[in-house]
């Protein structure tokens, strides 16, 4: 029975709760744009055009060398290729990049397990080509190596950043240990380049991290003995040094990446008007420095070297500031392995270091290993994203460099 005149019960009050809404994404949008390094994605897009304008070069030559006397190849394959490559790749990045520091860590460490597992799957039933067993077929070419690049990165700066929680635990024992694990899979293939470069980018984790430099002398020692034994022990690797130190020959392929590389002078021959381009083996992937060297010239040569050193200086730059150890860490561990790739292999054209099978970084036609470049960039935006309005008061990077008395 319901009660009414002087003494019914006043009426419940209700509250309504505000209910919380999904912000749309032009303001994510809005929000990734103010946030992202955009000097750093417009030296990667600069770099991805001079990309394709070295593959439209390179292409003819490589076209010509693969093709038999029963197919013949579009002289443009490989740049009709590497431009949808390219468009992936690109998409990709700026998905990447959107992604939240927590979760690029997530992606990296998931991406490093996933690589790893198909790691020990390469020498079973890999494909072999041209001496080497680093590529998985499954409906297309897949090199577990590149990939596992950035996530050998990500992981390797997250177990070495415990040591804020508790500087107790063995990190240097771990990432050691996962080291000597990607170095035995991949001497198993052989990969003596990439080799190389993992435990470039394993190095300066560690020298990062704060290690002391008993502990560096010590890895440094046992890093030149893996070396040597590889000497030994690989006769690969061992023809590729013996050839480097003997200075080659006139039919040695670093030898004729030197020749082309200098053909076309400081200006260059133009474009399809190379000439040595067609007998050099890999055109459009190891050598194709050496292409750009002959059409566009050697001035263009040294324009691409100095936008990889703006693009390490400039993730450098965005580290000094740094106070996450982890973001200090990932970011110095992708970059180094960006920059690591690109001077081997420009080293490698200029017959100042063996050759290596590695291939220039947004420059080389590539599938696979063009997302996976284009991966690690997204993944490097992502973790270097910051609000322009918030004031940094860590010294980050700087506190690497300073002395003693400087710290205190």
């Amino acid at each position: 029975m319901s009660m009414s005149g002087p003494y019914a019960p006043a009426p419940r009050a209700t509250f309504n709760a505000p209910v919380p809404t999904r912000r749309s994404w032009i303001t994510d949008l809005r929000i990734w744009w103010r946030e992202v390094d955009k000097w750093l994605l417009g030296l990667v897009l600069v770099l991805m055009l001079i990309g394709t304008a070295a593959v439209a070069a390179a292409s003819p030559a490589s076209a010509d060398q693969l093709s038999t006397a029963d197919v013949r190849l579009d002289e443009f394959l490989f740049l009709k290729q590497h431009v949808v490559w390219q468009v992936l790749g690109v998409c990709v990045m700026i998905a990447t990049s959107f992604a939240s520091r927590d979760n690029a860590r997530r992606m990296g460490i998931l991406l490093f397990a996933g690589m790893l597992v198909l790691l020990f799957l390469v020498p079973f039933i890999g494909v072999e080509k041209n001496g080497a067993r680093r590529w998985l077929e499954f409906g297309m070419s897949l090199q577990p190596s590149e990939f596992l690049k950035p996530g050998f990165a990500i992981a390797m700066a997250w177990i070495l950043s415990w040591r804020l929680r508790d500087p107790n635990l063995p990190v240097l024992t771990f990432v050691t240990a996962i080291m000597a694990l990607v170095a035995g899979l991949l001497m198993l293939q052989p990969n003596l380049g990439a080799t190389i470069l993992f435990a470039g980018v394993w190095f300066v984790l560690v020298l990062l991290s704060g290690v002391s430099v008993q502990r560096i002398s010590a890895l440094v020692g046992a890093g030149v003995v893996g070396l040597t034994a590889t000497y030994f022990l690989y006769d690969n690797a061992r023809h590729r040094i013996d050839a480097f130190l003997g200075g080659g020959t006139a039919f040695d392929q670093v030898d004729l990446a030197q020749r082309t590389l200098l053909a076309g002078g400081w200006t260059g021959s133009g474009l399809w008007l190379g000439i040595r381009k067609m007998n050099l083996p890999e055109a459009h992937t190891d050598y194709i420095f050496s292409v750009i060297g002959e059409e566009y010239g050697l001035l263009i040569c040294a324009v691409i070297v100095l936008l990889y050193l703006a693009l390490v200086a400039r993730v450098l730059m965005r580290l000094v500031d740094e106070e996450n150890l982890f973001v200090l860490l990932a970011g110095a561990g992708l970059i180094t392995q960006i920059g690591g790739q690109a001077f081997i292999n420009i080293l490698v054209n200029l017959q100042l270091f063996p050759s290596k099978g590695m291939t220039l970084p947004l420059i080389s036609y590539g599938g696979s290993s063009t997302l996976a470049v284009c991966f690690t960039f997204g993944l490097l935006l992502a973790i270097t994203r910051r609000n322009p309005f918030l004031e940094r008061e860590t010294p980050g990077l700087r506190d690497f460099f300073a002395t003693k008395e400087e710290r205190e």
